[in-house]
């Protein structure tokens, strides 16, 4: 069955530093639905309206909010998304720390607050004899150099989240600072495709790859991507803490081989989907 698909490129303002790495996993992924016989069209996030886009099989890089709103009406007019809609906002950092902590998963310990706050009761991710956690804006990943900062003083902490502000973000989360070794990730569910590597200066420390892979897993579920990566921490006693997780990474360390494992979903999925639908159209007949 040859299948039409809608590949839509992540928009540039999303891709700081990745721009080059970003449009590479993309395109080898298309290269590679396109080498099992399927065709593609290629859309911009930035342009996209749900007239212009006719296909009903779709794979996504986008992350801004317009965009978004656009696949999600196309999902409800029967279009299957990958990343869906739900599992991108599911991303956002405030949504990560409301459902990774629900979900039993290791994460430090997190709030989400208003970024007009001039007080908030930091007891809970403040270690008090060293002032060190982490403040993050709470929707998108970070675009600016500012927008993931560890920071030293609460008036630094303010200070940060009233250029959050200015610049038009709504919600922030101050998270629990973990010291140790640095993981970064990547993995596509549903395969057993499963990197990892550590940052360049934060150390090497012992640990269960397997329970790493685990759960990663388990994050991909309880926030419904296929297509993901991430950064955890390995602290001194080797227990594993997940700081992030992204939707569609460039994974560009493995992006030959991470490509191949992500066409190879969106095509499975696709099939399901036509498969389904066939289904249904007998039934209905």
């Amino acid at each position: 069955m040859r299948l039409r698909f809608a590949a839509i490129s992540r928009g540039q303002r999303y891709s700081p530093n990745h721009i080059g790495n970003d449009a590479k996993i993309l395109n080898l992924t298309i290269q590679n639905i396109e080498n099992s016989g399927h065709e593609v069209s290629v859309y911009d996030e930035d342009s996209i309206t749900p007239a212009l886009v006719l296909e009903n099989n779709i794979f996504s890089m986008i992350r801004g909010n317009y965009a978004l709103q656009v696949l999600q009406q196309l999902e409800r007019s029967g279009a299957l998304v990958i990343n869906n809609t739900k599992g991108v906002k599911n991303c956002y950092r405030a949504r990560l720390a409301e459902l990774l902590p629900k979900a039993g998963l290791p994460v430090p310990k997190g709030i989400v607050v208003p970024t007009a706050s001039l007080k908030t009761d930091l007891s809970m991710v403040v270690n008090p004899k060293n002032f060190n956690v982490w403040l993050k804006r709470g929707d998108v990943h970070a675009i600016h150099r500012e927008d993931i900062t560890l920071v030293h003083s609460e008036d630094e902490l303010y200070s940060v989240l009233q250029e959050y502000r200015r610049r038009g973000i709504d919600e922030a989360v101050i998270q629990q600072h973990i010291p140790g070794s640095t993981i970064k990730f990547y993995a596509v569910r549903g395969t057993d495709f499963f990197h990892w590597y550590y940052h360049p200066g934060t150390g090497e420390a012992s640990f269960e790859v397997a329970k790493l892979k685990d759960i990663a897993h388990r994050c991909a579920v309880a926030l419904d991507v296929d297509i993901y990566g991430g950064d955890a921490v390995i602290a001194p006693d080797g227990s594993i803490w997940i700081i992030d997780l992204n939707d569609w990474p460039s994974f560009a360390p493995v992006r030959e081989e991470a490509a191949f494992e992500i066409a190879k979903v969106v095509i499975e999925k696709a099939l399901q989907r036509e498969q389904q639908q066939g289904i249904v159209k007998r039934k209905a007949g």
